[in-house]
This record gives C-alpha cells, sequence and structure tokens, in this order.
C-alpha cells in the first residue's frame, strides 16, 4: 500500500470592509438574500427537479464502486468491488482502481453477466451480496470476513448458481485472477488451491458443495487476454431452480495454509453465522451514548459508524483514525478533527482520546503539526487546537489541554513565525500581513497566495483563545493577540479580494487575484471561482469566524447555490469540470444550517446522501452522471464523508453555536412525515450531555420535545423552532418558562429538563 497525498491526483453587494465577528446570530436573524433553491440559470431546472423528489434513493450513486467487509480495526482492508471481485494489495501508482489482485468470480461463456444487485446484510452488517445474471442462470455471491481463535483472518466467499428456468443447465464455473504474479492451481481430495508461483503463497482454498461429484475436466489455469488476466475453470458443474450449485472460496489473510482452513470448507453457513453473530454483539454506539434517527438516515448513521470503525487501525502503537482503506489509509489532521467529533458524538470516547494524541504526536521540533496534508498545510497545526478544543469541551475534561500546554504554545510560535516568512517571500499574502504563501487543498495546487490557511488559522485561534480564557491558561494568551493581528488584516484583504461571479454577485476566491493560474490563456485551465471554498465553509462553521451578514458569507452561500447541480455544488474539489466533491456537501449543508436555512440545508444533505453507493460509503470525488470528461479520485470507502453525514445528522437535532444551543434546526417536514420518533441519549456538548426525545402525539396531530442536561456549564439560552415542518405550531413549555420571538422560541439555559409541544 503505497500513500497517497491529495495533490498527487492531479494530473451580495460588497461592502466596504469584511467584517469578522465573536459570535454568530439565531436562526430567525439569518440572511435572507439568497433564496434557498437559487441556481445558475443553466441548472435551475435540474435543481427544481431535486427539490421535488427529495427522497433518497442512491439516484447519484457512483457507477464503479467498493465496501469493505472487514472488522473493526482490522489490519487487513478487504474490499469487495461492485461486480463481486475481492480487490487486494491497493497501489496508487496506477490510480485509485488499480489493485495488484483482482479476483472473480463467473460462468464460462459468451457473455459477460450483467450486475442485478449488490447489498449488505443490515447497515450494520458488511455480509455483500452480489448478484450476476446470465442468460440461463444466476449466480449469488455472499462475502464475508472471519476471525476465529485457531484459524485467523479470512475472507470468504459463498458462489451460488441457479437456473433462470425449470430446466437443469450445464456450466463451468470460473475464477479469474488479474494479477501481474502469475499463479498456480492443485486439487487434492475435492479442494482446490491456487498459489502465487514465485512466492508460492497460497491465494485461496476452494470446494465445490455437492451431493455428488460431478464429471468433468481437471481444474486448470488457463492464460487468456494478456499475462495479467489468468482463469481458474473448475469441474463442469449443474443447478437448476429446486437444486443450486454450491461451491465455497475461502481466502487467507494471515498467510494461513490450507491445512488451517480446511475444516471451514465443509461448512461455510457455520462460518457465515459467526460472521453475522459478531456484528449483531457489535452497537454502531458506546453506552451511555444512543441514537434513534428512523428511516434512510438512521440507516446512513449507523453504516457511517461502522465504516470509520472498519478504516480505523493501530499504526506504530497509536489507535488512528484513518480516512479511508487504500489511498488515504493513513491521519489528516483536518479529516481527523470531524472524523474525531462524529467519534465522539457516537460514544467513543476512549478511542477519540487516543486519536486527538495521534494527531498530536505529529508535532515536529518547529512547532508545526504533519501529517498527510503535507507541509505546506500550515493550517493543519490549527485544526489540530482547534481538534483539542472540541474534545476537551465535549469531554468535559481539560486535562489534554493542560498536560500539552507546552507543545501548543510552541504550535502558536510556529503559526506566528509565518507572518514573517510572508513578509520575507515579499509575496501578497505578507504585504497584507497574513501567513505565508501555502497549500489550499481542494482543487487549488501547489504552494500559492491563497486564504484557505489563514482562514482556518483564524478560526483554530478563535477556539483556542476562548478555551484559554476559560481555563485562565495566560501562558496561551499570545493566541489572541495572533488572532487579532490575523483578524485586522484578513478584514483589510478581503474586499480587495472579492470577485464578481458571471450572475452579479460578489465573491471571496481562496486564491488571490495576482495569482497568474488566473489569467491562463484556456479558460478550461483557470481555477474554478468554488475551487477551495471548502476551508471558508469551515471558517463559518464549525468555525464562526464571520457574523452570518458578512459579505464574504452571503458571496458563499450565493457560489455554492449557483454552483449546484445533482443537488450539491459541483466543480468544487480537484476534479474541476462536471464532477461533484461528494462530502464537501456536507460542508455547506452545515453553514446553511448554522445561517437557520433549514430547507436549503435538507436538501444538500439529501443530495449528499443521493452519491452514496448502496453500501452507504461514498468516493471522495466522482463524475456528474452525464459527464463526459473526468473520472474518480480518492478513497472509498472516504470516512471524512461518514463522518459529515453523522455530524449533520447530530446537528440537525442539536446544534451548539457559542453559547446558544440550538434544538431541531434541522427538522423539516421530511423528517416528520412517517410520524417516527427521534432521540439522542447521552450526546456530548460543551454543555454536557443532552437527553433529547422527539415523539409523535395524538396520532400524529402534534409532537413533543423531552429535554434533559447533566452536569455542565450551562447554555446562554437554548432555541427551538416555533414551527415544525410548516404545519405544527409551539404550544407551550412545560418545566421551564419560554417566550416567542419571531420565528424562534427561547428558553432559558439554566433549565436542566422540560417538555416543549406543538399541535397541528
Amino acid at each position: 500500500m503505497i500513500p497517497i497525498d491529495r495533490r498527487d491526483f492531479l494530473g451580495g453587494v460588497l461592502a466596504t470592509g469584511a467584517t469578522l465577528a465573536a459570535s454568530a446570530l439565531p436562526a430567525s436573524q439569518a440572511p435572507k438574500s439568497a433564496p434557498e433553491t437559487a441556481a445558475s440559470p443553466q441548472t435551475a431546472p435540474e435543481a427544481a427537479r431535486d427539490n421535488a423528489a427529495s427522497g433518497v434513493d442512491f439516484r447519484y450513486a457512483p457507477v464503479q464502486y467498493q465496501t469493505a467487509f472487514c472488522f473493526p480495526d482490522d489490519p487487513h482492508k478487504s474490499l469487495v468491488g461492485q461486480s463481486g471481485s475481492l480487490l487486494y494489495g491497493y497501489d496508487g501508482s496506477a490510480g485509485v482502481h488499480y489493485f495488484p489482485l483482482k479476483v472473480g468470480f463467473g460462468l464460462h461463456g459468451m457473455r459477460s453477466p450483467k450486475v442485478r444487485s449488490q447489498k449488505l446484510e443490515s447497515p450494520t452488517i458488511p455480509i455483500v451480496t452480489t448478484a450476476l445474471e446470465y442468460p440461463e442462470a444466476s449466480v449469488v455471491l455472499t462475502t464475508f470476513a472471519t476471525n476465529l481463535s485457531g484459524e485467523g483472518r479470512v475472507d470468504n466467499v459463498i458462489f451460488e448458481v441457479t437456473s433462470g428456468s425449470d430446466a437443469t443447465v450445464d456450466f463451468e464455473p470460473v475464477v479469474d485472477f488479474d494479477c501481474n504474479e502469475e499463479v498456480e492451481t492443485d486439487e487434492k481430495d475435492g479442494v482446490v488451491r491456487v498459489f502465487n508461483r514465485k512466492s508460492h503463497q497460497m491465494l485461496f482454498a476452494g470446494k465445490a458443495l455437492l451431493k455428488t461429484p460431478l464429471a468433468g475436466a481437471a481444474a486448470g489455469i488457463v492464460a487468456r487476454d494478456d499475462d495479467r488476466h489468468q482463469r481458474l475453470t473448475l469441474h463442469r458443474g449443474q443447478a437448476s431452480k429446486a437444486t443450486p450449485y454450491r461451491a465455497f472460496f475461502r481466502f487467507p489473510q494471515a498467510r494461513q495454509n490450507a491445512a488451517t482452513l480446511a475444516a471451514g470448507l465443509a461448512d461455510p453457513q457455520r462460518l457465515l453465522e459467526s460472521c453475522r453473530d459478531f456484528w449483531n454483539s457489535w452497537s454502531p454506539f458506546h453506552a451511555p451514548v444512543d441514537w434513534v434517527v428512523p428511516g434512510r438516515s438512521g440507516e446512513f448513521v449507523r453504516a457511517c459508524a461502522r465504516n470509520i470503525l472498519q478504516a480505523r487501525e493501530v499504526r506504530d502503537g497509536k489507535l488512528t483514525f484513518q480516512v479511508g482503506p487504500t489511498c488515504y489509509r493513513g491521519l489528516w489532521v483536518v479529516d481527523g478533527n470531524f472524523i474525531l467529533e462524529a467519534a465522539r458524538y457516537l460514544g467513543f470516547e476512549k478511542e477519540a482520546h487516543e486519536g486527538l494524541r495521534t494527531t498530536w504526536s505529529g508535532q515536529l521540533p518547529s512547532g508545526q503539526v504533519v501529517a498527510l496534508g503535507g507541509n505546506e498545510h500550515w493550517k493543519d497545526t490549527a485544526i489540530a487546537m482547534f481538534t483539542i478544543v472540541r474534545q476537551c469541551e465535549l469531554s468535559q475534561d481539560w486535562s489534554l489541554l493542560h498536560e500539552l500546554e507546552a507543545e501548543v504554545v510552541h504550535a502558536i510560535q510556529f503559526l506566528r513565525s509565518l507572518q514573517a516568512a510572508a513578509v520575507a517571500q515579499g509575496s501578497a499574502l505578507g504585504r497584507y500581513g497574513l501567513l505565508a504563501k501555502g497549500f489550499a487543498d481542494g482543487g487549488i495546487d501547489g504552494v500559492r497566495d491563497e486564504l484557505t490557511n489563514t482562514v482556518w488559522v483564524l478560526a483554530g485561534l478563535k477556539a483556542l483563545t476562548a478555551a484559554a480564557e476559560q481555563q485562565k491558561m495566560d501562558s496561551l494568551k499570545d493566541a489572541r493577540l495572533l488572532y487579532t493581528e490575523l483578524q485586522a488584516a484578513f478584514s483589510k484583504a478581503a474586499p480587495q479580494e472579492m470577485r464578481r461571479y458571471q450572475t452579479g454577485f460578489d465573491y471571496l476566491p481562496m486564491l488571490l487575484k495576482n495569482d497568474p493560474a488566473w489569467q491562463l490563456p484556456d479558460p478550461w485551465d483557470r481555477p474554478r471561482p468554488q475551487a477551495a471554498q471548502w476551508a471558508l465553509s469551515h471558517a463559518i462553521f464549525p468555525g464562526r469566524v464571520f457574523d452570518p451578514h458578512d459579505p464574504i458569507v452571503r458571496g458563499h452561500v450565493q457560489l455554492m447555490q449557483a454552483v449546484t447541480r445533482e443537488g450539491i455544488p459541483a466543480e468544487t474539489g480537484w476534479n474541476q469540470h462536471q464532477s461533484v466533491w461528494n462530502y464537501n456537501a456536507g460542508f455547506v449543508a452545515e453553514v446553511y444550517l448554522w445561517l437557520g436555512m433549514r430547507q436549503a440545508a435538507h436538501d444538500t444533505f439529501v443530495g449528499f446522501l443521493n452519491h452514496a453507493s448502496p453500501q452507504y460509503c461514498w468516493r471522495e470525488e466522482q463524475p456528474l452522471q452525464n459527464a463526459l470528461v473526468r473520472g474518480y479520485i480518492g478513497d472509498m470507502p472516504h470516512n471524512w464523508a461518514s463522518a459529515e453525514c453523522i455530524r449533520y445528522a447530530r446537528h440537525m437535532l442539536a446544534l451548539e453555536d457559542g453559547g446558544h444551543l440550538r434544538l431541531l434546526a434541522g427538522i423539516t417536514a421530511a423528517e416528520l412525515h412517517a410520524g417516527e420518533e427521534y432521540a439522542l441519549s447521552a450526546t456530548p456538548t460543551r454543555f454536557g450531555a443532552l437527553n433529547l426525545k422527539l415523539e409523535p402525539l395524538d396520532r400524529g396531530q402534534g409532537w413533543r420535545l423531552t429535554y434533559e442536561r447533566a452536569h455542565g456549564p450551562a447554555p446562554e439560552k437554548v432555541s427551538l423552532p416555533a414551527a415544525l415542518g410548516g404545519r405544527f405550531h409551539f404550544t407551550r413549555t412545560e418545566g421551564a418558562p419560554s417566550k416567542t420571538e419571531g420565528d424562534a422560541v427561547l428558553l432559558d439555559g439554566a433549565a436542566t429538563r422540560w417538555t416543549a409541544s406543538w399541535k397541528s
């Protein structure tokens, strides 16, 4: 496995000043300048169609996808492709689809099969069933992992053939090897074994599960097409509707020999049940945390929890929350911030704490925190600060910040040194008083005059400043000084760097005007306006660097809406033409949610879910459904995407907005349509653990929210929507006084237990 850096994948009315504010405004005061369904002229019909059919049906799923079926923290990141092929030994030197060994299954014949379906047994049970259709027969592949005592990790495939009619069909089962190494086979006592001819390592052992052996040629390898493609043809089989043909293949992951696997070959059902038993005993939530989210969203939350833990791994003795199983099998600081927050929301406190230590273990003697994002990802140092603050406030335990106090001081000093470096470079950033040239990521390559590092550093310093003052840590006072300097410099720079979009609004690009890329001869090669806006989304929320009415925020929202296609912002990443960066939609949905744009947030989140595979996971970037250019980029399953799904589902019920706790901020008519309960038990917040239950009343004629807050700092205020789903109107609270202001109901944050009701 070769880790690949993201950059390696490359082949409003403008006000007189940009304002940075200390806190956001409540939802009732969110900007209304951009209509929630706005789109550029060329995409308006598509946007309208998306809003009219907002259900989750995987309509924008990638054509090519892969699914992890390994265990939590498993060092063997086993993957199955969309046609049932096993994918081994990822090597990024030849692109995201290159695996040195691919093993496929099928029948000999003139025609290739059609993939009829592929599905998981359930969102939390990664037993993958792939149905292949031939003219006169169907093949069902059941793929699963086992890790039995005395046997170790094994991948398993049950191969079943059924006739397409009442007649019995004859066929030759085949196993295809797409690999660089030549393979060889032998057969003894009905067990077929395949070895790497050079290393003699056994690749798999298989057995046909037949009541009586059938006549046929001995199994053997036949080369086809080229040196990479080799085919094992098994004994002739027969099948009917009443009597399927079954074979069983086992792929050792820990260099086991055939003798070790032999007993299991005779009883695949027992092995399948052992896998099922493990996952049935596993929970996506760690007590006392629990979630009740109905429907497809709830399925996604549970599956995404599984995705994250399947990718996680102990590396060099450190628990590492990895982004994915292939090209991003490692630690990225910014991805890790959101994955660790999601892990904490799921109740994995100890693991999130260990993951945070892993992040800070990447600090260099210079004070910089570095991971796989690269040395010019200056923002990673500030993001590490942001992460430690968020993790401490969610745990209500600030001991780790105190423990790492010296390291954090050193990190602040490193960030301050970047101001002097910018001046020494003679760059536009230096003239503004901002940070040195850096790597933007998300569609802007190279070391350039860009703003992503500055806006994330502002977010990190702001969070650290508040924490230092709360904890009375005088050693961190330079965080506020640096924040104030950068804030003032950015406020002067931003108005000069704003640009006019083609439909007539102003926005702040992340690449400064002086960059020569803006003047490239072919417009196709120039940066997209929406490139690298991911960092600005984060600075808006959760960074809360800007006031909601700031022209920068207004321009960002209008830009994201103008480029929306297939329900989500398009061309925001490395694939700059006719493509979508899937989980970028999660960032934008969070911005809309924070701004009180409830329906826009919901629609964008649904668009995000619809870009997942039917196995509840995402590729980082993929083409639009009708695209004629570009391809796929990044890992799959991509667990920053998994984290964004979990975060949005939590925040639509409980959103922390500084000292303001906003409840049900993302509930629309769609969430209430089925009339089913939502609940969060012991969900961690900066105000302590919350218990929330939203339940239907009077056969769907009303709703009741029950609220309990455990020990922790009281929110300055708590707010609820005055109307739920456009149909249900607030009636009363019990246990705490309330008042209605505009479209919000306000409650005293000190109250720890109450109920609120809405009636139609």
